[in-house]
């Protein structure tokens, strides 16, 4: 009774000081998300707006309504499934510094050196593999240079890179390997008759379906498929000794410039990438993989944790900075 009357209290007081709500625009799946930020704002005593994506834009809907709302910030807090898409906003000046105590334990490369964003949870892009059409391990796919491999002509796929991991994937991949290299790569693919496809969603079903032997996706789409009892297996590529290694894509959360009651979303912020969230998100169907030592990570032995695989070396910075490049030349590819 005392906890109902405090909480019923805390309510009275946020509106008898006509303090603006705070607003939080989430890229994250909210069927993953929504339960804990009504669990963090109830226990916080605070009213939250909450704004979700839909799966048809695929964060950079979110992202450009930051954009264009710069002037007159709607949100407080922007937490995007897509690490290199929240950097972009801190490089377009729509941050505000916040080093959450809650993320004091989490590695360094996974933090803003000034504070501007915090990643946790991520995701890895791994090579789904349907076991019916392919039973033996020693024929499955083992990096993104298949995806040109003649013996593969045809029989793969990969998400049309314009929006979500997959562009973040390809605009890290062109980093990595330099515009040269990367352009060859991807003629490469059209020449091999590589299936683009809408979403990352999209590739795993026609893995999982046996249209194709295999194709790029996430790890979270991998797992809901294998929990679903679909006859798939994850690979994370290039792992042999010197190569690529597995992109690994984070969450990451940040405070906007500007956007109403920023002292309430600190809080939700700290809640947010607290080591609690992390397992809770590796513990649901989402399968995330926590960034910390010592969180419980998913139950699939499938879905690795850190230290149990080799992970890609990515510049984030830079990453960032082509995201709107890359985005606008595989528009050209696919006008519409």
């Amino acid at each position: 009774m005392r906890s109902l009357l405090a909480l019923g209290l805390l309510f009275a007081t946020a509106a008898c000081t006509g303090e603006a709500a705070p607003t939080i625009y989430v890229a994250l799946d909210e069927q993953f998300s929504r339960p804990l930020l009504d669990r963090f704002a109830q226990e916080l005593g605070v009213d939250l707006v909450q704004r979700h994506d839909t799966e048809a834009s695929k964060t950079v809907g979110l992202v450009s309504s930051l954009l264009e709302e710069r002037n007159n910030p709607r949100a407080s807090i922007f937490w995007c499934n897509e690490l290199a898409q929240v950097v972009h906003l801190g490089q377009q000046g729509l941050l505000l510094p916040y080093a959450s105590p809650a993320a004091a334990d989490m590695p360094a490369t996974w933090r803003d050196p000034d504070g501007l964003w915090t990643g946790f949870a991520a995701r890895a892009r791994i090579l789904i593999v349907n076991t019916e059409l392919l039973p033996d391990p020693a024929t499955w796919p083992t990096s993104y240079r298949d995806l040109v491999d003649p013996k593969w002509k045809g029989k793969c796929a990969v998400a049309k890179p314009l929006t979500g991991t997959t562009l973040t994937h390809f605009a890290a991949l062109r980093v990595q390997l330099g515009d040269a290299a990367f352009g060859t790569f991807v003629d490469g693919m059209f020449e091999n008759d590589v299936q683009f496809l809408q979403g990352n969603g999209a590739t795993m079903k026609a893995v999982r379906d046996g249209r194709l032997p295999w194709a790029f996706t996430d790890t979270d789409d991998y797992h809901i498929a294998k929990m679903k009892g679909h006859q798939v297996a994850c690979v994370f590529p290039d792992q042999e000794p010197g190569g690529l290694g597995t992109l690994l894509i984070p969450n990451a959360v940040a405070l906007i410039r500007g956007g109403p009651a920023p002292d309430v979303a600190k809080q939700l912020i700290d809640r947010i990438v607290s080591r609690e969230t992390e397992a809770l998100l590796a513990a649901a169907d989402g399968a995330q993989i926590p960034l910390r030592t010592g969180v419980a990570g998913p139950k699939d032995p499938a879905v690795k944790q850190l230290g149990e695989f080799r992970a890609m070396a990515w510049d984030v910075s830079k990453t960032a900075e082509n995201l709107a490049r890359c985005s606008a030349d595989f528009h050209q590819r696919w006008p519409k």
